[in-house]
């Protein structure tokens, strides 16, 4: 081979580094719940390219449960999922130095049947309650805390159900339980079978001490990533707050998507965009980790070490600040 061939290869080598480098730092791996709202939102942004205007490259992979986009992100085997601020915080005291930044202030909710008899969160004394998610559910504990301080110690006053998501609204739609805590798009199909909203989980947050509706949920990603990338992270910030717009602004995209949300009728689909349209996050990011830390407090004394570990604040740097929009 001669030197001038020789040349000629190490440059175009050196030319075409920069670039793979640069397209490399464009893909943004996703670790998405095949039937989560995250799978809503990452309909909308390729229907309308907004990951191209955006100059990312999304790969999602679909996975069957939250625990398994865990595995994933821990891996190394993706970039972002979506999790909960409690489980951040205790992965950073472990070592493992994540970061959230919020995707959805949508909460669960007390239901009880429209004929119930049940008209206050009081009422739930001597009743039978199914909880969706378990004894250390954060919608669980946070109700328990708030009725704690009138008085009413829930757990013992009531025969609790625990069990998975669908299964306990079956029962309550069965008429096998008096009232159900679910997660929100639950709760969501529940109203549009006709129950009835005893209290919200974000109506009872002042009482804890929150300023506002937190954002329980959010996009989660390591933080060496996220700061390796920071631009990247900063258009991925801007095109999910895109799509987020306009899901809030398009009935007809909620059509489109219907599919996805697995809504068994038009009523349960207006429910599910009414209720994630008001869990879309507005606030800064400043007020959203002050209410965090407050809350952490109280889901720490409650929930105890099975819930958050040792730590009995909300550890710092859980929360990333983005350069736009905070």
């Amino acid at each position: 081979m001669s030197a001038i061939i020789r040349t000629l290869l190490a440059a175009a080598v050196l030319a075409v580094t920069p670039l793979a480098a640069c397209f490399g730092a464009d893909t943004i791996r996703i670790a998405v719940q095949k039937t989560g709202t995250f799978a809503w939102e990452l309909a909308v942004i390729r229907a309308h390219g907004l990951d191209k205007k955006a100059n990312l490259t999304i790969e999602a992979t679909e996975l069957a449960s939250p625990e398994a986009g865990k595995i994933a992100l821990r891996a190394g085997n993706a970039d972002v999922m979506v999790s909960d601020w409690l489980w951040v915080s205790r992965e950073r005291m472990l070592g493992a130095k994540l970061a959230f930044y919020p995707y959805s202030s949508a909460l669960g909710a007390v239901m009880v049947p429209t004929s119930s008899p049940i008209r206050s969160l009081t009422d739930l004394r001597g009743r039978k309650l199914a909880v969706a998610g378990g004894p250390i559910d954060k919608s669980w504990l946070l109700l328990q805390a708030s009725l704690k301080q009138e008085g009413l110690d829930l757990k013992s006053a009531a025969t609790i159900v625990y069990g998975a998501p669908p299964l306990l609204a079956a029962k309550a739609v069965g008429g096998e339980v008096d009232a159900v805590v679910n997660y929100w798009n639950f709760c969501a199909a529940l109203e549009a079978k006709g129950f009835r909203r005893l209290a919200g989980i974000e109506d009872i947050l002042p009482k804890l001490g929150a300023k506002g509706r937190i954002a329980m949920v959010g996009y989660v990603f390591d933080e060496s990533w996220a700061n390796a990338n920071r631009d990247a992270v900063e258009r991925f910030i801007t095109m999910t707050r895109a799509a987020k717009e306009i899901l809030t602004k398009s009935d007809d995209e909620w059509e489109r998507i219907a599919p996805l949300t697995g809504a068994a009728d038009a009523a349960t689909l207006h429910a599910y965009r009414d209720r994630y349209r008001e869990g879309i996050p507005r606030r800064p990011i400043a007020d959203e980790e002050a209410d965090a830390q407050v809350l952490y407090r109280v889901l720490a004394k409650i929930g105890g070490r099975e819930l958050v570990g040792s730590a009995t604040e909300l550890d710092p740097g859980t929360f990333y600040h983005a350069i736009s929009g905070d």
